[in-house]
């Protein structure tokens, strides 16, 4: 694996997992807290495999961090069983817990010389910090966004990103026209998630570097989702368009870098002063609006 490519997974695995998870709110399935806080444990396995040439013993460094992500996404069914709620919201948060578990599924192949599914190693290789950015970074800002900004554009992005990522997977399978369709559909998302970030976010943001980490995940989504679109439509039309290793070097690292990195710690420094807002959580039980409301008991003056 490139150096450049494993710099960005690295990243992926040790900061921007553990950061997202520790902006999820709301119920916490059995084995939650201990898995979040062996995390690094996990990862370092996973980051010492991409350090080494392919072999046996990469493969199963790489499988340690695979079992990680296995067992992430099995706390998506558990905590939809105690929310009993597919709100957008949380359709993406699930998204999100699942989506490393492609990337590790994705490293072991890779680490293993094995073409997975027919797919070329190069391909696979890309595979691991897709689904560490776009599969699980993306879903969680979408659904951190919808739950403040609970309007259609915030729905929007957060039921889009997750069917975007989900429909450019399938195209992997498919062909390069079913790959385009899940690109547009992404890049709809994301748009939606840059509008929101500029739109809503910015307002909640006291400090000037808080506001300027989110205009500059917002600004950069416009640039390098374009880029994506772009790769697509070449790659399914034949049009002029940059090889997969530009694409890597400047969609993916302007997303990994440009947006992860920067709207996740904008929305760790948002939750110090707005907790609340800052956290991803299930949506309040609502009250009986028949059922009157208690009003404390006072005593009368004798």
């Amino acid at each position: 694996m490139s150096v450049l490519v494993g710099t960005v997974v690295t990243i992926g695995m040790f900061w921007v997992v553990p950061t997202g998870l520790a902006l999820l709110d709301g119920p916490r399935p059995p084995g939650w807290d201990p898995l979040r806080r062996a995390w690094p444990l996990f990862a370092a396995p996973g980051a010492l495999a991409l350090r080494l040439p392919r072999s046996g013993l990469s493969t199963a460094l790489a499988a340690v961090y695979a079992l990680a992500t296995l067992a992430l996404a099995l706390q998506a069914p558990a905590r939809l069983l105690l929310t009993r709620s597919l709100v957008p919201g949380e359709v993406a948060v699930l998204t999100a817990l699942v989506a490393p578990s492609v990337a590790g599924l994705a490293l072991v192949a890779e680490r293993a010389s094995y073409p997975l599914f027919g797919f070329d190693l190069d391909i696979l290789a890309l595979t691991v910090p897709h689904f560490h950015f776009a599969g699980f970074a993306a879903a969680l800002v979408a659904g951190l966004l919808c739950r403040v900004c609970d309007g259609p554009t915030g729905r929007f992005a957060a039921l889009s990103v997750p069917a975007g990522t989900l429909l450019v997977l399938l195209g992997y399978f498919v062909d390069d026209w079913a790959e385009l369709l899940g690109a547009v559909v992404l890049t709809a998302g994301m748009t939606a998630v840059a509008v929101l970030t500029l739109r809503e976010r910015r307002a909640l943001a006291a400090d000037r570097l808080t506001r300027g980490l989110l205009a500059l995940s917002a600004l950069v989504l416009f640039v390098t989702m374009l880029l994506a679109l772009s790769w697509a439509l070449g790659e399914a039309t034949g049009l002029p368009h940059l090889d997969l290793t530009w694409t890597a070097a400047t969609h993916g690292l302007g997303n990994a870098l440009g947006f992860a990195v920067c709207a996740l710690l904008a929305h760790r420094r948002l939750g110090s002063d707005h907790p609340q807002a800052a956290h991803l959580s299930t949506p309040p039980v609502p009250t009986n609006p028949t059922r009157p409301t208690a009003h404390p008991r006072t005593e009368l003056p004798a």
